[in-house]
């Protein structure tokens, strides 16, 4: 509470001192008062150094609108060719390369993959062994002999041992062999045996089946035709089911990769033995030729184990389809697809489909690192060597590399893959490694590494994943986080928004860690790095935080002058700004979309409390600078504080993009009070170069009227002035109740003065160029010059609204309650008035000049209608003074604007008024016909000065001297008689407005006897009459007569007693006159009542006097003279003391020297007016 009323009462004192700055009670300023003096022109150079100044600050307003242009512009990134900056990282990232002696050992198991190819290539794959070899030379940059020695070690070395993986996974649309529509289906499958290419011929010319090959294989006696019951095996049976799902896997070893087949047949069983126990007793069997031999004899023993009963083969399995398939057809990379069930001959009826999953791969390999290192080591190896070579090569935005390899690399790599047996989860691990270590040293398309970090996702199996598996993986997601989060703190320079392409890498890249960090794998290889945005919020304080120390070593804003340093500070906080907008329009949006952290709220939060505490520290340095007495805010501080006031403004209206909880406890929350002082002495340096700019304004004007308007340049100059001022003030968005109101006071006083300093020059010119030029070019400057300075206080007459009065009003109100809102009101308000009240003084002025430029003119004209002969006619003697005002009248409506147009005419009416009015004041007694004329003259000007609704009201105009002047006509075209009636007829007036006067008052009692036509009036008494005598008292007494004399002219006067020595006389006398229907009714018809003061040595004095109308006693129904009458209330009259020499009517009459009524009318009055002058 304390603290409120402190506050209110240093408030209210401002508002006093703001008062007194311009209050109307003080005298007029003097030629040295700082608000209207204006002085000499000053050097030339110092208005272009105001010019200059405004620009600067211009630019400054316009500073954050520049930064948000140039923002704007960093978000539309367009197609832009230049690569982003480097990505350095720390040495630590970087893998170790190979030795000379691996890469040979490497070199070796890539020439065996080559040589130990199998299956069909697809059309991407390189057949020709010359081609591969003479790709990996280079890859391994290995010479001629050394290929050739490494190739001859493989040829000798054992062949490659192969086997087939079969996955029988499901099969559909099956013949239905049961009575329940259904069948029980399973499979048998194995391999025959190498077939001659005789045989192959024949195999393309008719279908296969167990049944019709046997005859053939019986026929054959090489033993290595006879193969073990081992490789014949059998699915499971799933019942009733015409889509069976079987999903099982069987390995089989192959003698000869080029010409085996896979035979498997679909049977649906019958029974309950179990096809598994017949294939079991043939391994009992041994010198059985042919694979025919073996599947009739597993036939013949499931028949054998059905039912006992049965001898006929009715319960025997039925057959569902076949399939054959040469190996030498399954592709590089398998099969995976559906097979088409075949017939055993045309008798069979064969439905459906089978889908296989089909997989060559090598069970033994003779080489040096397949002996001593696991497949996904060497495959790991191999991969990563090549992309190394693959990379080197791409010529085209190398950084941007999607990591597709040539053919011979993919070749190579893809028959490496399969011989050695690597699943689709061991090959994405290993992709993502070898790609995101190579990543480290030489940057490629994060979008790869996205889909490789994707591909494992989709592949995960955390079965498969053990061991040195598991732990090299977890490594590789390690050192790939580590190395993001280095590069996230130091991504203004890696990944600026000026790059297009950098910026997609950084979306990219941080899509990649969000995906990583929400991945299974992930999370089962990394379980202690379940809060990575953590680590990415301290990377990014921690890389926020040092680039601002960068900020700071570049500028140095510690070292040099006090200037110096602001200045350097200045360029800080332009940085940190636009850093922040950059962060909020483009950084956040990546941060908050890929990894859900608020990046703006980290970087604004850190970069504003050290933004604040710099600024702050360098501000207490200013204000103790300036508390000095010697020292003073010199103009280039005050731009530059004003600027760095501007800049921390800036910064701190990205407050408003944070969110609520993260809005409080700001370091740049009050940051304002900082500057309070400094901004009060910046004001006055912004006042003082306003005035320079107004000064230079009026000296380069050479009062021609711009187009389309009626004011010239130096109005338009002055107003962009305050414009620009003003604009300055909005920008500025003082939030401190109390500060505002001062600076709003300040500014008000400013402009205020600066346009009242502006009229006055303008009118020290008009001034100064009226010698020498003619009426009419001197009449355009003039209306010129009153336009300017009513376009002027037009536009502040808009600083209520400009500066946000009500704002200030309502904001003191919250803060000192109603009398602070009430002060600031009068306040402002009151400088506004007393602007107005200035400007419009200048302004009469001007048109002062203009008129009296006119009067020998009017006046010459006004004297010509009135010497003008009685013969003549109106309009002659009025025509030329009309065609003078309608000459006139033109030029002042081309060149003034409507409010001026219409003080020029008001000016120009007034004074044609006081100039008739002089006319036929010092022509009384005249006859009539010269009145009359003057009428007529006044006539013409209201409907001229009206100008058919167009120019002055009626009303305005049939005011002030315009009433005096028709009362002057009227009266003077009055007869004598008329002119009494009409004096008695004002004073009847003024005694009715009398309530109370310091000469006393009169009681009395008039009734009126109509059948007798009788006017009985009873004085009683009087009451606080004046003391006329020496000794402090009076002799008083009454006359009492009937006015004016010539409607009574048999009535006398009569009069009272005198009462000696008092001044409450009571007389109570009775006096009776004879008042007829006829002159009672008259309007003017009155008593009179004169009291005097008797005095017998000389005349008697004149104590005061009153009327009564007669109207008031003399009526139909009024009580008459009987006792009723009497009953009839006492009138109190209150006394006064006139001079009749002071009204108009007198002197009137007083002129009529032949008319001997007036004169005596005239001489009665003055003598009354003598005795009161001799009191």
């Amino acid at each position: 509470m304390t603290t409120l009323l402190d506050l209110k009462s240093s408030v209210l004192r401002q508002v006093q001192r703001s008062q007194s700055l311009r209050s109307r009670r003080e005298p007029p300023p003097t030629a040295t008062s700082p608000l209207t003096h204006c002085p000499d022109p000053l050097p030339r150079r110092i208005s272009e150094a105001s010019v200059e100044f405004f620009e600067r600050m211009n630019a400054i307003l316009q500073k954050q609108e520049n930064m948000m242009r140039a923002a704007q512009a960093e978000c539309q990134r367009g197609a832009c060719t230049v690569p982003p900056p480097q990505e350095h990282v720390d040495q630590a990232f970087i893998p170790d390369r190979i030795s000379r002696t691996e890469l040979d050992l490497l070199y070796e198991e890539a020439v065996y993959t080559v040589v130990n190819r199998v299956g069909v290539p697809s059309p991407e794959h390189v057949k020709s062994d010359d081609e591969l070899f003479a790709y990996l030379r280079k890859v391994f940059d290995m010479g001629e002999e050394e290929h050739e020695i490494i190739l001859q070690k493989v040829r000798e070395a054992k062949r490659a041992s192969f086997s087939l993986r079969v996955s029988v996974m499901k099969a559909k649309n099956l013949m239905a062999k049961d009575a329940n529509g259904y069948s029980d289906p399973y499979c048998m499958l194995g391999i025959l045996v190498g077939q001659s290419p005789r045989e192959t011929e024949e195999k393309k010319e008719r279908k296969f089946s167990f049944r019709k090959r046997r005859e053939k294989l019986e026929k054959r006696s090489s033993t290595k035709e006879v193969l073990p019951a081992r490789c014949i095996q059998v699915t499971e049976v799933k019942p009733e089911t015409l889509n069976p799902v079987w999903d099982e896997q069987f390995v089989f070893e192959i003698d000869d990769v080029h010409n085996d087949l896979l035979h498997l047949d679909i049977w649906d069983h019958d029974d309950d033995v179990s096809v598994a126990e017949a294939c079991k007793k043939l391994n009992e069997v041994s010198g059985l030729r042919g694979m025919g031999r073996y599947f009739k004899q597993i036939a013949k023993s499931v028949r054998s184990n059905g039912s006992a009963s049965s001898g006929s083969e009715e319960n025997a399995d039925d057959f569902l389809g076949c399939i054959n398939i040469s190996l030498n057809e399954i592709p590089v990379v398998g099969y995976d697809t559906w097979f088409k069930l075949e017939p055993r001959s045309s008798a069979s009826k064969v439905q459906g489909e089978c889908h296989l999953i089909l997989k060559l791969f090598t069970n033994q390999r003779d080489t040096t690192l397949s002996k001593k290192d696991t497949n996904v080591s060497i495959h790991k190896k191999l991969l990563s060597q090549i992309v190394e070579y693959e990379h080197t090569h791409v010529k085209r935005e190398p950084y941007n590399w999607n990591g597709q390899v040539s053919p011979p690399a993919w070749t190579v790599l893809t028959h490496h893959a399969v011989q050695t047996d690597l699943s689709p989860l061991q090959q994405a691990i290993i992709r993502w490694q070898c790609y995101s270590s190579h990543h480290r040293t030489q940057r490629v398309c994060y979008s790869l590494l996205l889909r490789l970090l994707r591909t494992i996702d989709a592949e995960w199996d955390p079965p498969a994943v053990r061991g040195d598996l598991e732990r090299q993986l977890s490594d590789s997601f390690r050192l790939y986080t580590e190395h993001c989060l280095c590069l996230m703190k130091n991504m203004r320079q890696v990944f600026p928004c000026t790059s297009a392409a950098a910026i997609t890498r950084y979306e990219l890249m941080l899509r990649g860690i969000g995906y990583m960090q929400n991945m299974q794998a992930f999370k089962t290889v990394c379980p202690l790095r379940n809060e990575l945005h953590l680590d990415i919020t301290t990377a990014v304080k921690k890389g926020t935080a040092e680039w601002y120390e960068s900020l700071i070593a570049r500028y140095r804003p510690e070292d040099g002058t006090l200037e110096e340093q602001l200045k350097k500070l200045v360029q800080v906080i332009d940085a940190v700004c636009a850093d922040v907008q950059r962060a909020q329009n483009i950084y956040n949006k990546l941060f908050h979309s890929a990894v859900k952290v608020d990046f703006f709220s980290i970087s604004y939060r850190q970069l504003e409390k050290q933004a604040a505490d710099d600024v702050n520290v360098a501000m207490e340095r200013v204000c103790g600078t300036l508390e000095q007495e010697s020292s003073r805010l010199t103009q280039t501080m005050g731009e530059i504080v004003f600027e760095l006031f501007m800049s921390l403004k800036i910064l701190k209206g990205f407050r408003e993009f944070l969110p609520l909880k993260d809005a409080k406890m700001l370091a740049l929350t009050g940051f304002h009070n900082w500057f309070k002082s400094s901004i009060h002495k910046w004001l006055q340096i912004v006042h003082d170069r306003s005035c320079d700019r107004i000064r230079k304004a009026v000296e380069t004007d050479k009062l021609e009227p711009l187009q389309q308007a009626k004011h010239s340049s130096s109005a338009v100059e002055v107003t962009a002035c305050f414009s620009q001022v003003r604009e300055i003030w909005v920008q500025l968005a003082w939030p401190d109740s109390a500060g505002a109101f001062i600076f709003v006071t300040r500014l008000t006083d400013n402009f205020c003065s600066e346009a009242v300093c502006y009229s006055e020059m303008m009118t020290r010119k008009i001034e100064r160029n009226q010698l020498g030029r003619d009426h009419k070019s001197f009449t355009v400057q003039l209306c010129i010059a009153l336009n300017n300075a009513e376009h002027v206080r037009v536009f502040l007459g808009n600083l209520p609204r400009d500066l946000d009065w009500q704002g200030v009003e309502r904001a003191m109100e919250e803060s000192c309650g109603v009398d602070g809102k009430e002060q600031v009101y009068k306040a402002l308000n009151g400088q506004l008035f007393n602007m107005d009240l200035d400007l419009q003084r200048e302004a009469k002025h001007l048109i002062t000049l203009l008129t009296d430029k006119m009067l020998p003119e009017l006046r010459r004209y006004i004297q010509h209608i009135s010497l003008s002969p009685d013969s003549i006619n109106n309009d002659d003697a009025v025509s030329p003074l009309m065609k003078y005002l309608q000459d006139t009248m033109v030029i002042l409506t081309e060149n003034l604007v409507k409010e001026n147009l219409s003080r020029v005419l008001q000016s120009m009416w007034e004074l044609l008024l006081r100039m008739i009015l002089d006319a036929v004041t010092e022509n009384r007694g005249v006859q009539v016909e010269f009145y009359n004329r003057f009428q007529y003259t006044v006539e013409t000007l209201l409907h001229f000065f009206q100008a058919k609704g167009e120019g002055l009201s009626m009303e305005d105009m049939k005011s002030g001297d315009y009433k005096v002047l028709d009362e002057e006509l009227r009266l003077n075209k009055c007869s004598s008689f008329e002119l009494i009636e009409q004096y008695y007829l004002e004073k009847i007036s003024h005694q009715k407005t009398l309530k109370h006067t310091r000469y006393g008052r009169i009681s009395v009692k008039c009734y009126y006897d109509a059948p007798e036509q009788r006017l009985t009036v009873e004085i009683l008494h009087a009451a606080d009459i004046i003391a006329l005598d020496a000794n402090g008292l009076s002799d008083p007494f009454v006359i009492v007569e009937l006015c004016p004399h010539h409607l009574f002219p048999m009535a006398k006067s009569q009069r009272t007693q005198v009462k000696l020595k008092t001044l409450h006389p009571v007389f109570d006398e009775l006096f009776y006159f004879h008042v007829s229907p006829e002159q009672y009714r008259h309007r003017f018809a009155c008593l009179t009542f004169i009291v005097m003061d008797y005095d017998w040595l000389s005349t008697n004095d004149f104590a005061g006097e009153a009327i009564a109308p007669l109207s008031d006693f003399c009526w139909p129904g009024r009580p008459n003279a009987s006792p009723a009458g009497k009953s009839v209330q006492p009138v109190i009259l209150h006394l006064s003391r006139s001079k009749p020499s002071e009204k108009p009517i007198m002197r009137m009459l007083e002129a009529r020297i032949g008319d001997r009524e007036a004169q005596e009318f005239v001489r009665r009055l003055k003598e009354i007016e003598k005795s009161m002058e001799e009191e």
